[in-house]
Formats: structure tokens, C-alpha cells, sequence
């Protein structure tokens, strides 16, 4: 699976499921635990992880994050980072997408403000600092976070706008990887299920 470059590869695992993503929810600072399917799941990822020789193994704060790191096995390396947060929606937390558009019809977290919350462009600038970091680590890292929040790091990565991310559709408990090719970001991997 892993294509290591020097310019730098990384893993991106979304975490597992919890009951809000199940429901479709929008989750950013509620504190949710993986659902025991979530656990279960995450525990897939180890076979596939625990074995790696990471450079950098980093997490959003948030507990159904690190959960997730925990159970595949990289709990020892494992270093939190606020900027993998995910995305802060304000008044659309706990929300699904069906009641945010019976208020603002058509909207999608890419293309419309989340009153309250964070724009695309501030969740680009925590996760470009992300992206730099593991860049000038080299070698191969490994983050833990979100949907949203690992869409937008995808679409930094090959160097596009943040309302971009729209094209990347991750579930839960999924693998992706991005590196390059010679000297151009690509995904090699998108949304893989391990199980």
C-alpha cells in the first residue's frame, strides 16, 4: 500500500463510527465515542498500521480520533494536534445536512458558511500547517481525524481550493493515502475499507 517518497506520504484514516455519524450529524466539537461497529472497525486498521515504520503519527483531539489511533495500534506515537481538528460548523452542530437546507436551501459545508463556524478557508490554513509539517518530516505519516476535516486535507495536499474537498467522499474507518509521483502530489488511495 505504501508508496514512501522522500517529498513525503501520508496516511489519512478517518476515524470510526459514532452514533452522530451514523445519523449523519454534523460532529465538530461534540465529544462523541465510537459506537462498538466503530470500535470494532477500528480495531481492522491495526493489522494494516501497527506494523509501519511512521515518521509522524498525529490525531485530532477529539476522543472518536484518538479511540480509533488507540485501537489500530499506534497509541504510543501518537501526538494530538488541534489544527486536525474537525471542521467547527457553530449553529450547524448536531445538524444533518436535510435541517441546515430547510434554513438555507442548498447548502453544503463547502460552498456556504457555517453561521458561528469556521470557513473552508481557516479549516486550509490549520491543515496546510499539517501538510508542511509532514512534508518537511519526509518519509511516511499517518493522521487520525475527521470527514470533513480530511477531505480538505486531501484537496490541500494536490494543491487545490478548499471547496474542492466536495469531490473526496470518505466513510468511516477508511485508509487513504496521498505521496506523489515524481514530484507531483496524487492520491494513490482514496476510502479504502480494511475490513
Amino acid at each position: 500500500m505504501l508508496h514512501d517518497n522522500p517529498l513525503g506520504t501520508v496516511i489519512l484514516v478517518r476515524h470510526g463510527e459514532t452514533a452522530w455519524s451514523k445519523s449523519g450529524q454534523h460532529t465538530s466539537v461534540t465529544d462523541l465515542p465510537l459506537t462498538p461497529v466503530g470500535e470494532e472497525a477500528a480495531k481492522k486498521l491495526r493489522n494494516v498500521l501497527a506494523l509501519q515504520d511512521f515518521r509522524l503519527v498525529l490525531s485530532s483531539p477529539r476522543q472518536r480520533a484518538t479511540r480509533t489511533c488507540e485501537l489500530a495500534g499506534l497509541a504510543s506515537r501518537m501526538e494530538v494536534s488541534n489544527d486536525l481538528a474537525e471542521w467547527f460548523y457553530g449553529d450547524y452542530e448536531g445538524l444533518t445536512t436535510s435541517q441546515i437546507r430547510e434554513k438555507a436551501p442548498g447548502w453544503t459545508v463547502f460552498t456556504q458558511p457555517c453561521p458561528g463556524g469556521e470557513t473552508a478557508e481557516q479549516v486550509a490554513t490549520r491543515l496546510d500547517r499539517v501538510i508542511a509539517r509532514i512534508r518537511q518530516a519526509g518519509g511516511t505519516s499517518v493522521v487520525f481525524a475527521h470527514g470533513h476535516c480530511l477531505r480538505v486535507f486531501a484537496a490541500r495536499w494536490l494543491e487545490l481550493p478548499p471547496n474542492e474537498a466536495r469531490h473526496f467522499v470518505l466513510q468511516t474507518a477508511t485508509l487513504s493515502e496521498l505521496g506523489y509521483e515524481r514530484e507531483t502530489p496524487v492520491v494513490h488511495r482514496w476510502n479504502a475499507d480494511v475490513s
